[in-house]
C-alpha cells in the first residue's frame, strides 16, 4: 500500500475507478481509451507535482512522497514523457465534446499549477477545496460528454464527490499538519478544518439520504461517496495507530469504495 502512494499510483487508481462506476452506474458504455487516458493524465499531472513540490519546497515541508520522487527523479522524468507520449496518441481517440470539457478544466488546473509553482503563492487558494472540484469533475466528463441530458440529474453526486475528494484532502492536511507553521491555509481552508467532522457527517447523511430518496441518479453513487465518508472518519479516529506515510495511503484507499458496490450494479 505504501509503495502504491509512493509511485502516484493511488491517485490515478481512485481516479480512474469512479470514472468507470459513474459510467456504469448511469448505464453509459465507455471503452478502454478515456479509462486508460484518466490514468495516464492523472498520473502524470501527481508526479509532475510531486516533482515540483520537491524541487521548489523547504526540506522542513517535504513528505515521504516527495522525497521518494526527488530520490528517483530521473525514472519519474522518464515515466512522464513515456506517459505524454501515450496520452498524446489517445486524445484522438476520445469524443470531441469530452476534449472541449477537458480543455475547460485542463486550462483551471494548468493556470493553477503557475501560481503555486512559479509565484509560490498556495496559501492564496483553498488548494483542498480546488482539487477536490477538480477530480471529481474529471470523472464525471467522460459519461456526461456521451449523455449530455445526464448533466443536471448527476449534478447532486458530482457536488458530493466533489465534496468528499476534498474531505479526503483536508484529513491529508490535518494529519500531516497537527501543529501548522509557516503560511497559513487559505481562510475556506482553515474554516473547514475547524469544522472537519460536521462537514464529514454531513456529506454522510446527505448522500446516504440521497441515496434513498432520488430517483434521478444511480444510489450507487451516493452510497460509495457516503461510504468513503465513513472511512475517512474511522480512519481519524483511528490514526494514531498507524504512521505517517500509512495513514496517508490509506486516506485513498477510502476512496476506493465503488468496489463495495459492483455487485449492485
Amino acid at each position: 500500500m505504501a509503495l502504491w502512494h509512493l509511485l502516484s499510483l493511488d491517485a490515478p487508481t481512485v481516479a480512474t475507478l469512479w470514472t468507470w462506476f459513474i459510467a456504469r452506474a448511469s448505464r453509459v458504455t465507455l471503452n478502454t481509451i478515456p479509462l486508460l487516458a484518466m490514468a495516464t493524465a492523472v498520473w502524470t499531472l501527481y508526479a509532475a507535482d510531486r516533482l515540483l513540490d520537491a524541487q521548489t519546497s523547504g526540506v522542513d515541508a517535504l513528505e515521504d512522497r516527495h522525497h521518494f520522487h526527488q530520490q528517483h527523479r530521473p525514472g519519474f522524468m522518464a515515466g512522464i514523457g513515456l506517459a505524454s507520449i501515450l496520452l498524446a496518441t489517445l486524445l484522438p481517440r476520445i469524443p470531441e465534446q469530452a476534449i472541449h470539457l477537458y480543455l475547460i478544466l485542463g486550462g483551471l488546473v494548468f493556470g493553477y499549477f503557475i501560481l503555486i509553482h512559479a509565484t509560490r503563492s498556495a496559501h492564496r487558494l483553498p488548494k483542498e477545496i480546488a482539487v477536490g472540484v477538480c477530480f471529481a469533475a474529471a470523472t464525471f466528463i467522460p459519461t456526461v460528454a456521451r449523455e449530455p441530458g445526464l448533466r443536471l440529474p448527476l449534478l447532486a453526486p458530482a457536488l458530493l464527490l466533489a465534496a468528499v475528494c476534498s474531505l479526503n484532502c483536508l484529513f491529508i492536511y490535518a494529519w500531516e499538519h497537527p501543529h501548522p507553521t509557516g503560511p497559513q491555509p487559505h481562510l475556506i481552508t482553515a474554516i473547514a478544518l475547524r469544522c472537519l467532522l460536521p462537514l464529514t457527517l454531513a456529506v454522510t447523511i446527505l448522500s446516504a439520504a440521497l441515496a434513498a430518496f432520488d430517483r434521478h441518479a444511480p444510489w450507487t453513487l451516493y452510497a460509495a461517496v457516503s461510504l468513503a465518508a465513513i472511512a475517512l472518519l474511522l480512519l481519524h479516529f483511528r490514526r494514531r495507530a498507524l504512521q505517517p506515510l500509512e495513514l496517508r495511503a490509506a486516506a485513498d484507499l477510502a476512496l476506493l469504495t465503488p468496489l463495495l458496490l459492483v455487485p449492485f450494479l
